[in-house]
């Protein structure tokens, strides 16, 4: 990558000088050289004209499943990236959802080393259990000083309470944090959607609030007993943000986020039992929705994830009952959240600076002399996500051949630049 400029874009960058303002940015080899109001350039420096768009610190994602290790025909580092990267995000933190599962030094190594050189940042987290069993602590130290970020069992909730008690107190030791999938197994009992009216509309066995909210308020004892930090990942409840917001009220060491497709959708989607509206949490209901927007702006979320689940077709091309949980949901975040209603503002707080904020990352900064590291988004674009646009090795999203609206137009990152013409 050489020179360009970006001009006349909005930045967003709470505390900056010009957070708000109309800004040019010229960057070279991977530098910003340059910001200010307006920047006069030599001829020969390519100009990307961003009128109307917003610019911030690139996004990242705390929630995102690539199969590499093992399930690589439904998603390799190479075409997540991809997706991430037309999606606007420059750092990716990756489920130990594989086969293996992420739980030694050696898938931790693999992650690393296979995502080198890329524009996006790809940040393992490793199991909390081996093979994420449940049964037996992984080494959870090892992967730490290897380059895992955080340590989940992934999809999978950690049923036992003492395993979850003693991942907690021993992860505080190197600074470790445990991040919390919040599903009491006996009680949702591998259902399939919601429980509620729709449930019994649809003849279909139901997973009750309840399952969620019982795991949140065990952890959050948990982790109040072993004075250590945890997160709740993909809360879906209106009882979840009750019991989060409480718990920061009392200095509990707490953070969570939502996934962006549970802040649209609900369970009155599946009347057509569409299996691409079939995801886990499952799609609640309209209150909950409302709380959990509430919960986003008044500080309790703390960030917005894909939670990105491709699946082969064979997986998502079936009966709702037997599909597996999951949507693509790498490049619809940012038009959920435009319909959600979220302003610009709050997207680059939960996708840009909440998430880093959750596992101790520096956020980026967009001043002179910088590594540029940075997203330009226009909230108000439309495209078509389709065949074309997608970058994933999946489809199974229910906003897949619609047109959205919130387009990603650039991204910087590592000295690379990709441009969505």
């Amino acid at each position: 990558m050489s020179t360009f400029l970006i001009t006349s874009a909005k930045l967003i960058s709470p505390g900056h000088n010009f957070d708000g303002k109309q800004v040019d940015i010229l960057i070279k080899d991977g530098v910003i050289a340059d910001i200010g109001a307006k920047i006069t350039a030599n001829k020969d420096v390519e100009t990307i004209d961003a009128s109307g768009a917003a610019v911030s610190a690139g996004f990242f994602d705390l929630n995102v499943n690539i199969g590499e290790p093992g399930y690589e025909t439904k998603e390799d580092i190479a075409t997540g990236t991809a997706a991430a990267k037309a999606s606007g995000y420059t750092a990716i933190a990756v489920q130990p959802n594989t086969n293996p599962a992420i739980q030694s030094r050696t898938e931790v190594s693999l992650v690393v080393n296979a995502a080198k050189g890329n524009l996006v940042d790809v940040y393992p987290i490793g199991s909390i259990s081996k093979k994420r069993e449940g049964n037996e602590l992984a080494e959870l130290y090892d992967m730490k000083i290897n380059g895992a970020i955080a340590f989940s069992d992934g999809n999978r909730s950690v049923q036992q309470a003492g395993l979850m008690g003693r991942a907690l107190l021993y992860s505080k030791g190197f600074n470790g944090l445990i991040i919390s999938f919040a599903q009491d197994e006996s009680i949702s009992g591998g259902n399939q959607m919601n429980e509620g009216e729709m449930s019994t509309y649809l003849g279909m066995k139901g997973i009750p609030n309840l399952a969620e909210s019982l795991m949140v308020s065990r952890d959050l004892y948990l982790a109040e007993y072993n004075d250590a930090p945890i997160h709740f990942s993909t809360i879906s409840t209106a009882d979840s943000v009750e019991l989060i917001k409480k718990a920061k009220a009392k200095g509990l060491k707490v953070t969570c986020d939502v996934a962006a497709h549970n802040l649209v959708f609900t369970d009155d989607d599946i009347v057509g039992f569409d299996s691409n509206y079939k995801v886990s949490p499952p799609l609640r209901t309209k209150k909950d929705v409302k709380a959990l927007l509430k919960g986003l702006k008044e500080g309790v979320i703390d960030a917005v994830v894909s939670q990105h689940t491709p699946h082969e077709i064979e997986f998502k091309n079936v009966e709702f009952e037997i599909a597996k949980n999951g949507i693509t949901g790498l490049q619809t975040v940012l038009p959920l959240l435009v319909k959600a209603g979220l302003s610009d503002e709050q997207i680059v707080d939960k996708l840009a600076v909440g998430s880093r904020k959750v596992v101790g990352l520096n956020v980026p900064v967009i001043e002179k002399g910088a590594k540029a590291n940075l997203v330009v988004f226009d909230s108000k674009e439309k495209w078509t996500f389709d065949e074309k646009s997608n970058k994933s090795k999946g489809k199974n999203n229910p906003l897949f051949g619609q047109e959205l609206v919130g387009r990603v137009k650039l991204v910087v990152n590592n000295n690379q630049l990709v441009l969505n013409k």
